[in-house]
This record gives C-alpha cells, sequence and structure tokens, in this order.
C-alpha cells in the first residue's frame, strides 16, 4: 500500500471513528469483502471453509460464507463448533484439531442433530477411546470424524513444517482407516492435510533475500511430496471408507492446493483481515481490513511518542514479527529495546513530531483473529462510517482456548 493510499485510510478511518476513545478495533468492510472474492476466485471453483480461529466473530463468519466460494466452517475446538451450530450459523463444522473436551463429546454424543453437523479430527487410536469412554457406542448417535494426515516434508529424515499428526505416510493413514471401520459408534467422512510450511509461512520475508529463495525452492519441493501423498492416502483410505471431502490449505496456500485433484475444498481466514504477517508474501498480499487503535499519551522525547497499551503480541515463536505493526500514520516503528508493552509502547519515526497528546496510533496485529481476543467488539466501517458494531467472541463471553 502506497503512503498515499495510507494516508487516506488513515483519514477514513479517523473520520469513522472521531467519537470513539482508544483501545479499541475496526474492519474496513471494502477490503474484507475484496479479500473474501479474491480468496474465492484464488480458489478456482472449489469451495472455501472458514477458519473461525481467524477470524473469532459470528457476524465476520457470516459475512464471509455469505460470499460465493465459501461454505461450511473450520472450528478450532469442539464447545465452539456446538456453539456455532445451535445459533444456527452453519451444520457444516469440522473441528481442525483433536478434542479431550469430556462435557462437549457428551453433548455431541446426546445430540443426533449436532453429531451429523460436527465433524472431529483424529489421528490415532486413542482419541477414539476417548470418545468411548465419554459415551458408549450404541449409547449414542454415530461420530463424525477426519483423518488429520500430517502435512510435512520429511527430506533425508529431517522435520520440516509443524509436528501434528504422527499420520505421514499414506499406510499408516489406510491402518487407521481399516480400524474405523470396524468400531461401532464412528464414520469417517473427511481427510485432511494442512500445508504449514508453505500455507504459513512467508516466500518474501523483508529484507532477507536469500532466505526468500531458500523457503521458495523448500516450498516447491514440498509441494510436488505433497502432491503425491495426498493422493497416495487417499487412495489408502478409499479401500475403507467413501470420504465426503479432502481439506487442506490456507491462506498462503489457496490457488496451490486448490490445483491438487485430490482436495476438494481449500480453509482459509487469516487472508480476510489481512494481518501484517502476509506482508511476507509473493503470490498475493491481501488488503488489510483489521486494525486497532492506540491513544498518544505522552511525548517522551524529540522524534518520540507514547500510546497506551499496545502488546498485543502474536502467537508462534518468540521473534520481532510477532509484534504489532505500527501502520498508520506511516513513518512510526516499535523501540528495539522495549517493542510493544502491556501498558505503553513508545514509538519513533519522522512520523511522530506530527502527532500530539489525544490523537491515535493504528496498528495491524501479526496474526488475525487473535486481536479479538483483546476487544469486545469490532466496528464495521464503510467508506468514512461506522455502519454497524459488532461483538467478538470475547465479546459474547466466549473463551475457547
Amino acid at each position: 500500500m502506497t503512503t498515499s493510499a495510507r494516508d487516506a485510510l488513515r483519514e477514513r478511518l479517523d473520520k469513522a471513528t472521531g467519537d470513539l476513545d482508544p483501545p479499541f478495533a475496526v474492519v474496513d468492510l471494502a477490503a474484507f469483502d475484496a479479500n473474501a472474492r479474491a480468496l474465492a476466485r484464488r480458489a478456482g471453483g472449489k469451495p472455501l471453509r472458514t477458519a473461525s480461529k481467524s477470524v473469532r466473530s459470528r457476524a465476520l463468519i457470516e459475512r464471509a460464507l455469505a460470499t460465493p466460494g465459501w461454505r461450511g466452517v473450520m472450528s478450532y475446538s469442539l464447545a465452539e463448533a456446538i456453539w456455532l451450530v445451535r445459533s444456527g450459523m452453519t451444520h457444516d463444522a469440522l473441528v481442525a484439531y483433536p478434542t479431550a473436551d469430556r462435557t462437549a463429546l457428551r453433548e455431541l454424543a446426546a445430540d443426533p442433530g449436532l453429531a451429523t453437523s460436527i465433524t472431529l479430527m483424529v489421528d490415532g487410536s486413542a482419541q477414539l477411546d476417548l470418545v468411548d469412554t465419554v459415551a458408549a457406542p450404541g449409547h449414542r448417535a454415530d461420530i463424525r470424524v477426519c483423518l488429520d494426515i500430517d502435512g510435512s516434508w520429511r527430506p533425508f529424515g529431517l522435520h520440516v513444517g509443524v509436528r501434528r499428526s504422527p499420520l505421514h505416510a499414506a499406510a499408516a493413514a489406510g491402518t487407521l482407516a481399516r480400524e474405523i471401520a470396524g468400531r461401532r459408534g464412528f464414520r469417517l467422512v473427511g481427510l485432511m492435510a494442512y500445508d504449514a510450511q508453505i500455507a504459513g509461512l512467508g516466500d518474501a520475508p523483508p529484507s532477507q533475500t536469500l532466505r526468500g529463495l531458500a523457503i521458495r525452492l523448500m516450498q516447491r519441493r514440498s509441494y510436488h511430496d505433497l502432491l503425491r501423498r495426498r493422493g497416495a492416502a487417499l487412495a489408502a483410505v478409499r479401500e475403507h471408507a467413501e470420504v465426503e471431502f479432502f481439506n487442506s490449505g490456507g491462506t498462503g496456500s489457496v490457488a496451490a492446493t486448490a490445483a491438487d485433484p485430490a482436495v476438494t475444498e481449500v480453509t482459509a481466514g487469516s487472508g480476510l483481515y489481512g494481518p501484517a504477517l502476509f506482508d511476507g508474501y509473493r503470490a498475493w498480499r491481501p488488503e488489510p481490513a483489521a486494525f486497532f487503535a492506540l491513544a498518544v499519551v505522552r511525548r517522551p522525547a524529540r522524534g518520540y511518542v507514547t500510546v497506551s497499551g499496545g502488546g498485543w503480541i502474536a502467537s508462534g515463536q518468540t521473534h520481532a514479527t510477532r509484534q504489532p505493526l505500527p501502520w498508520l500514520p506511516a513513518g512510526l516503528r516499535l523501540v528495539g529495546a522495549e517493542g510493544a508493552g502491556e501498558v505503553q509502547t513508545p514509538l519513533r519515526g519522522a512520523a511522530a513530531e506530527g502527532l500530539r497528546v489525544g490523537d491515535r496510533v493504528w496498528f495491524r496485529h501479526a496474526k488475525a483473529g487473535e486481536l479479538c481476543e483483546h476487544v469486545n467488539e469490532l466496528h464495521l466501517v464503510d467508506g468514512a462510517e461506522v455502519v454497524e458494531t459488532v461483538p467478538t467472541y470475547r465479546g459474547e463471553g466466549r473463551a475457547f482456548l
């Protein structure tokens, strides 16, 4: 985004929220909708499943699902999936991670309507055993399950990617599929393989040309490995079950993942908000759509200002890229010795000279939905006007993890 475009955005956001006192968060609806449409185009006709973890507001999950090409929700906890289904938002919720929430499992097992709308993620027998201890087969509705296939790349015994499922080889997926087919009370309906080293890793890190080249080489080789393994896993599982879907990918790999003939749907969510980490991607960069405002409360020295709060740190490895990014006005940066603080954050740069106590600094969170854990509501901006204020999960009293 050019400096002039950022100046125009700042003017528009300041005008729309002039009566609000920071801290607060906004979503620019024009950018959000443009991102939703762009992601659907990149999926090439395959449906996009909304990653609720990256949105964390029911109103905005619904807005994404109303966009042509979007269908179903990938939730991050079973309790959340139950809440979303009971609220009528979706009748197709895939829980992205295995669960040990016995209370939620009892609720799922006791309600045939929930059981037909929610699919659990599994990657081993122990997770099936836990379900059976909570609600014995024959005394519950059949539980829909999806196999989590490990999407990491393992060249020469190395492990490139995240450590999730133990099901790396197609044979291992086939073995577990055979076990599920032989157990009462379960129905295997899907597969998932998340390619974190592609979808979740920017291939153009700023000021790191050589690292970017190495990442792109790794991603190309990993992608070809995934094409082979996803197809083989699907064939192995189909010997024991008629699966309904094969889910894969994320915002950073939508187009590449959708091109795989084994994949039937792609997950995306972060790209709706356009957080700062996605500035390091080449293939597609979403428009920044989610921002939070903090107030300038002091001017400690020439070229510096201090804002109230700011320590909204993203999850993942401890690194400077996990800190929020001062975005408006352009020309501000965090102070390396202090970073983003819990109760105050010093900023420096040429733009500091134009700021006075009471002015606002607009930030972008490094990740997407985690922004919503810090605010109770999101102010939806259309043009230079707040047209609606909607609750976040936190604002509805829902904290799932």
